[in-house]
């Protein structure tokens, strides 16, 4: 079978074909995605996006006949929608910092840590605090609001015509559900959105076939299936759920730096720490934390050269120049703190690059450790990419450490909510902790000076 997954992350949009049969992925398109910085405030630009998915269906439906579409995108976004099927209001980017402005009235209806697993998080990125934003600056038209939907589930009633939501997204720090009792929240209730939030379906529901003006448009076959989707750090966790046995750690990178921990060491989750409490695609509840680690490394690099030798690693593991965080401030494991960097005149290209690596993986390491991680830990995205990342996080955690060979673990596993539930049996190199004792003392290093 072959599963087109329209992959919609922060930094970039993907149309992605992946082949059931082998769990790999066969082809690929790929855009830019760039908010809208235009009035009433910034927002998602879901035209061109649209656009960009239907060429693409079309475009790849000619080379290979599809059998399916899944849908996996970020977080922390939803949509309103009136009774006709259409927005209401314009899809918000979480990075607008408006909701901020109401941050002391949200604060007094939100509902607390221990019911959502949610930790308090500044700008959009708790989902409840863009709806009670958008309901308190335009009431009149937040009247006209039919349904309210998680991002996925959008792009779902597009192709579809048929609105639900689905649990990944509505547990992904929204403030939106209860993890404990798999039902919306005290919030919920309290804002009188309860009749208005979609059926919650199963992510691997088959919701229905596309529209038939769309299977029209694409040359698709109109009875192409289209399964509810989910969220897109819960899409690379799936793979691990239905192969690897527990305990065992993901980090999905991307944007943003997502660690999942699966069967790992019982721990209190500290909110101040943006650690969280995830649903995965099964609907249970995952101790999670994250940061901007995608983003970061954009920004350090931006114009550099990403070369490196050996040599590099030995000279900045040998002076332990060390880059202390945090460059993306307001979120992550230390949200308050100032980047700086130690030890670390007159660095080579080389040398940066190795430092911005191993700062990137000690940050991954320290998410691993706020969470219980435990077991071997797999990276999907980008980073798998990294050796330096790799080595780093195998020094830091003291664990083995699986870089995925998938350009993107978020396509095979939205593709496999097409599937019939075979384990999928995980693929890439493992990386034991170094032996060479430079790697820890660099790791303790760099903990002595957070």
């Amino acid at each position: 079978m072959i599963v087109a997954v329209i992959d919609i992350g922060k930094t970039n949009a993907k149309v992605a074909l992946v082949d059931l049969s082998t769990l790999n992925e066969i082809a690929l398109r790929r855009i830019a995605n760039a908010p809208v910085r235009q009035a009433p405030y910034p927002h998602h630009d879901v035209e061109a996006l649209w656009t960009f998915i239907l060429n693409s269906l079309a475009d790849l439906n000619r080379e290979r006949r599809l059998d399916a579409i899944s849908i996996t995108t970020h977080g922390a976004t939803g949509a309103l929608i009136d009774a006709a099927g259409e927005l209401v209001l314009p899809v918000l980017d979480y990075e607008f910092d408006g909701p901020d402005g109401l941050t002391l009235e949200y604060d007094a209806v939100r509902p607390p840590f221990a019911e959502t697993g949610t930790p308090r998080l500044p700008i959009g990125l708790n989902l409840g605090a863009q709806f009670f934003w958008l309901q308190k600056r335009f009431p009149a038209d937040f009247a006209r609001t039919a349904a309210m939907l998680m991002y996925p589930q959008y792009w779902a009633l597009r192709l579809t015509g048929i609105a639900a939501n689905e649990v990944t997204s509505l547990g992904c720090h929204t403030d939106l559900w209860n993890p404990w009792t798999s039902d919306y929240s005290s919030l919920v209730g309290r804002m009188g959105w309860r009749p208005l939030m979609a059926p919650v379906r199963p992510a691997r529901d088959q919701l229905g076939s596309i529209l038939p003006a769309l299977a029209a448009q694409t040359g698709l076959d109109p009875q192409t299936p289209v399964f509810c989707g989910l969220h897109d750090s819960n899409a690379s966790l799936l793979p691990h759920l239905l192969s690897d046995a527990a305990p065992f750690s993901v980090v999905s990178t991307g944007t943003w730096v997502v660690s999942m921990a699966v069967g790992g060491q019982k721990v209190e989750l500290d909110a101040a720490r943006d650690t969280l409490v995830n649903v995965n695609a099964l609907g249970d509840p995952v101790p999670s934390a994250r940061f901007m680690g995608g983003r970061e490394f954009s920004l350090l690099t931006e114009g550099q050269p990403q070369e490196w030798s050996e040599a590099d690693v030995a000279a900045v593991l040998a002076r332990q120049a060390l880059l202390l965080p945090s460059t993306q401030q307001g979120s992550g494991p230390f949200p308050h703190r100032d980047a700086q960097w130690v030890n670390a005149d007159d660095l080579s290209p080389g040398q940066r690059f190795a430092a911005i690596s191993f700062y990137l993986a000690l940050m991954a390491a320290t998410c691993l450790e706020l969470i219980g991680g435990d077991g071997p830990t797999t990276v999907e995205g980008p980073f798998a990419r990294n050796p330096l990342f790799i080595r780093m996080l195998a020094a830091a955690t003291g664990r083995a450490v699986v870089a995925s060979e998938t350009s993107t673990g978020t396509s095979i596993g939205a593709a496999l909510l097409a599937s019939d539930g075979a384990p999928a049996m995980s693929k890439g190199e493992r990386t034991e902790p170094p032996a060479d004792p430079a790697w820890r003392d660099y790791v303790l290093a760099w903990h002595r000076s957070t």
